[in-house]
């Protein structure tokens, strides 16, 4: 009964088919037309091959397909092979190990057993056997149980029907037929217009048979030469993509190779553009491809590789750079070399590449003191090295000459390092300058070319027409014949799909997609360094403003260190050489010396570095603060000898001390070089002419105002010194004014140097180096003033307070001579008689008294002073004799006393008025005369 169902009323298209034997001529062969399919995509990808995919009518229709099958499931299932069935109808299909097997148990479940329900059934007993009670309670109705007792029953004969599973089939069978059966009237009319309607489908397959074949031809005629033509142009496009895509993996195959030359030659900055370039191609113009996947992680290795050879090689460089002989012209060494560094440090963003420089600098100008001093110590024939192993120890036992040339080599050398340090910095910071100015710039480039993309995402091309869904259009361009590659590679990549990236592996074009570094998509500007070297700023130099600029900062805070680096290894070396006290027992020359070589060295770098470094000044103050003190005790404490020693006479003034003063005179306040030859030949002077006035002095003086000019010359000569030296020469000049006085007024000289006695003289004399001391007290004044700084101009008031005390002393000392006087003219008056012979001898004693005195100080004292001098002691001279003829009662009456005391009187004047100088002095006498009664 399955193989009266077995063949198909529809016809077919085989060989012994009625219906297609008149139509189709079996000699002939009917080549396969193909079609196009339903929807076109706007754009075919993919190789020629792609229009076939889907089924065709036209092309299938005659081949055998599924519908000519005559077998089903029945004939299947009725295999004669029973007893085989079961075992190899899957096997032979599946394989042999498609059979039943035993069931694992699995081990994620308990084993259940009886014991498991033992609490259920403890809880349910009850109520099962409440339940049995209920049922016996409450039976059943009788309909209910005929109803079940039927449907039992069915089901039983049912089931009895079939016996076994193997006679199922038949059951099936004749239920089937019994169907048939029950619709015979329908089938039998279904059957009595069997052949109409199969005369109907014959004409129906002729006709659609004819305009199959129509449309094949005209697919064959029309269709298939342009489509071929558009295939043909397809294929080449993807060709030359494939060809593109090739050499574009050749080229980065050969990325690593071209890196390690790169580095080789130290060029890490084309290096590591081409591992961008590389890196941004493998992501977007071949990302995907398999022989590939290992590239970018290899790549990335390389680069931290490339990263720590650059910091290597910097550290390389600088320590190159900065240890080469300093006797070298060149400023920079490999300025080209030095720029790709620093370019490539900036580009992977290692800015701690000037700590390096800076530990590189202290190590150099450690360095530079050692090989000077073993340079200095080896050519030194007293040092012995092998007895004296520490260097230290060695510089130590050079004397100042030697010290100051070592010093000096020293300074030489840091102000040469210092100048290499400046020219490389200047070239680092031209570099980071360059990208801060290419920063600002980047943003007004990137905006015009956001304009130019968008200009020309504009202009659309229609060079190749495209069957679409919806119909074709056709462009101009097919006018003439044949597409450029570029154009088509334009147009497929604008035409491409929107999820398809712009240079992706399907839609490669030759003038986009090529590896070599310079073709990266990046914008570059170039500048000069001050060196002459052109660079080339990339676009990649991922830094912002702010990083830059501190940076820049960081290159000029690098040049302050270094300066500040040179100045602290100077202070170290002066303080090694200062521990035994080597600086402090410098003469005056020495240490002026000393301090204009170090102010030198200050202002040279100062000039080279633009900032000035206070160590080394700070280390210059404190030697000089030490200087001035030593200085000055040495001084003061010569002054204090030569008071102890002087006997206040007068001395002969040497030449060069008279060469000294009119120096002085001159406006030059500084100790006047010595003249061999011419000075000694000229004779001492025996005063001192300053300024057409003449001062007889003591030898103290003399060498007093040589050390106030020493106390001068060192301010000119250390300017930091000002104040302590003001300071100083203050207390200088109180100290003489003060011990002067002790020695001469307080009459300590009796005692110190061992006088008999404080001549009038020696007062006069005192007085007169006083005031030779009072005359140079403004000039000292004006000197200190204009080096001192204005807001220090109130130290100047010492001198104001030492010229009132000066002052003051010589005030003293003329009130000593006129008491001196007094005490005579007391003396002498007291025993006055008025009596014969005329003139008496009191007044023979005063005149001669008077007499020694003028003798004593003419000479040594101006005439207006001595002048001043004897009208004081003249008034003393009255009062005393006025004293005295009071006491005995003469009166100017004219009587004998009157004319004894006028003769007296008269003798007295005369002899004053012969002294030299005291001619014109007024010396009235008609005070001495009381009224007249």
């Amino acid at each position: 009964m399955a193989s009266s169902h077995s063949s198909s009323p529809v016809p077919q298209g085989s060989s012994s088919d009625v219906f297609f034997k008149i139509e189709v001529d079996p000699s002939k062969h009917i080549r396969p037309v193909p079609s196009l399919p339903d929807v076109c995509p706007k754009e075919p990808t993919g190789d020629s091959h792609s229009l076939y995919v889907a089924p065709s009518l036209v092309t299938d229709q005659h081949r055998w397909t599924v519908y000519h099958s005559k077998v089903n499931l029945p004939a299947a299932l009725n295999d004669p092979r029973l007893a085989k069935r079961e075992s190899d109808f899957f096997t032979k299909t599946w394989g042999l190990n498609f059979v039943d097997t035993e069931v694992i148990p699995s081990f994620y479940l308990p084993q259940i057993s009886k014991e498991h329900f033992t609490v259920y059934q403890q809880e349910i007993s009850q109520r099962e056997k409440i339940h049995e009670r209920c049922k016996n309670i409450c039976p059943p109705k009788d309909t209910f149980e005929r109803t079940l007792l039927h449907t039992h029953d069915k089901s039983r004969t049912d089931l009895e029907q079939v016996p076994k599973l193997s006679h199922y089939l038949d059951i099936v069978e004749v239920n089937i037929a019994h169907q048939i059966s029950l619709r015979s009237e329908a089938f039998f009319h279904a059957m009595t217009s069997q052949h109409e309607l199969q005369d109907y489908l014959k004409k129906t397959s002729q006709a659609v048979k004819m305009l199959r074949d129509k449309i094949a031809q005209i697919d064959k005629v029309m269709c298939e030469g342009s489509l071929h033509i558009l295939r043909l142009a397809l294929t080449r496009n993807n060709c030359v993509k494939v060809y593109n895509k090739l050499k574009l993996m050749a080229t980065v195959h050969q990325t690593q190779p071209t890196v390690q030359v790169l580095l080789s030659t130290s060029e890490f900055v084309g290096a590591l553009d081409l591992i961008a370039t590389t890196q941004e191609v493998l992501q977007q113009e071949l990302q995907g491809i398999h022989s590939f996947r290992h590239l970018g992680s290899q790549l990335c290795e390389l680069e931290k590789l490339i990263d720590k050879m650059m910091i290597a090689e910097f550290s390389t460089y600088s320590h190159s750079d900065l240890n080469r002989p300093l006797e070298d012209d060149c400023q920079v060494l490999e300025e080209e070399r030095l720029v790709s560094l620093v370019f490539g440090l900036l580009k992977q963003r290692k800015l701690n590449f000037l700590e390096i420089y800076g530990e590189k600098m202290i190590i150099t100008a450690k360095n530079i003191i050692k090989q000077c001093v073993i340079n200095k110590v080896s050519q030194t024939e007293e040092i012995d090295t092998d007895v004296v192993v520490k260097l230290a120890d060695q510089m130590r036992m050079l004397n100042f000459p030697q010290w100051f040339d070592l010093l000096k080599d020293i300074f030489s050398k840091f102000t040469i390092f210092l100048q290499r340090v400046k020219a490389t910095l200047n070239i680092i910071h031209s570099v980071v300058l360059s990208v801060l100015d290419k920063n600002q710039r980047t943003r007004e480039l990137e905006e015009i070319s956001q304009q130019k993309n968008a200009a020309k995402d504009n202009s659309l091309d229609t060079e190749v027409a495209y069957l679409i869904h919806e119909g074709m259009f056709i462009s101009d361009a097919f006018g003439e014949g044949e597409l450029t590659p570029i154009a088509v590679d334009t147009t497929s990549q604008r035409n491409a799909s929107p999820n398809s990236e712009p240079c992706s592996s399907d839609s490669v074009s030759e003038p986009e997609c090529t590896t070599d570094s310079s073709s990266s998509k990046e914008h570059t500007s170039s500048s000069a360094i001050p060196g002459g070297v052109d660079i080339m700023v990339s676009e990649d130099m991922k830094l912002t403003d702010s990083e830059l600029g501190k940076l820049a900062n960081n290159i000029q805070e690098l040049l302050y260190s270094a300066s500040d680096i040179c100045h602290d290894r100077a202070v170290k070396f002066l303080m090694s050489r200062a521990k035994d006290g080597f600086l402090e027992k410098l003469n005056s020359m020495e240490f002026i010396t000393l301090s204009r070589l170090m102010e030198t060295f200050i202002l040279d770098t100062e000039q080279i570095c633009g900032r000035k470094s206070m160590s080394l000044l700070g280390a210059l103050q404190s030697q000089a603060n030490k200087f001035v003190n030593r200085f000055h005790e040495e001084r003061k404490t010569k002054l204090s000898l030569l008071l102890d020693n002087e006997r206040w006479k007068q001395a002969d003034v040497p030449a060069e001390f008279q060469d000294l003063v009119d120096s002085i005179s001159d406006g030059k306040i500084a100790l006047p070089e010595k003249k061999s030859g011419t000075t000694e030949e000229r004779k001492p002077a025996e005063v001192l002419i300053v300024e057409g006035q003449q001062y007889a002095v003591v030898g103290t003086v003399l060498l007093l105002i040589r050390i106030i000019l020493e106390y001068c010359q060192c301010v000119d000569n250390i300017p930091s010194v000002t104040t302590d030296m003001l300071t100083r020469l203050s207390d200088l000049l109180k100290y003489f004014n003060s011990r002067s006085c002790q020695l001469v007024l307080g009459a300590g000289a009796l005692q110190v140097v061992g006088l008999k006695t404080i001549t009038t003289k020696n007062l006069a004399l005192s007085s007169r180096c006083l005031q030779l001391i009072v005359h140079y007290i403004p000039v000292i004044r004006a000197h200190f003033e204009a080096r001192l700084p204005p807001k220090q101009y109130s130290m100047l008031r010492h001198f104001d307070h030492i010229t009132k005390d000066y002052h003051d002393h010589i005030a003293e000392i003329s009130a000593k001579l006129v008491a001196i006087m007094d005490s005579l003219f007391d003396k002498l008056l007291s025993k006055y008689e008025v009596k014969a012979p005329v003139p008496s001898a009191c007044f023979r004693n005063i005149c001669k008294q008077m007499t020694k005195m003028h003798e004593a100080i003419f000479d040594l004292l101006p005439e207006e002073q001595t002048q001043m001098l004897f009208l004081r002691i003249n008034a003393s001279y009255k009062l005393h004799l006025k004293k005295q003829l009071s006491h005995l009662n003469v009166i100017n009456d004219g009587g004998p006393q009157n004319g004894l005391v006028t003769a007296d009187v008269a003798f007295y004047t005369g002899n004053l008025q012969a002294l030299k100088g005291l001619k014109d002095l007024d010396l009235n006498m008609a005070e001495i005369w009381e009224q007249k009664r």
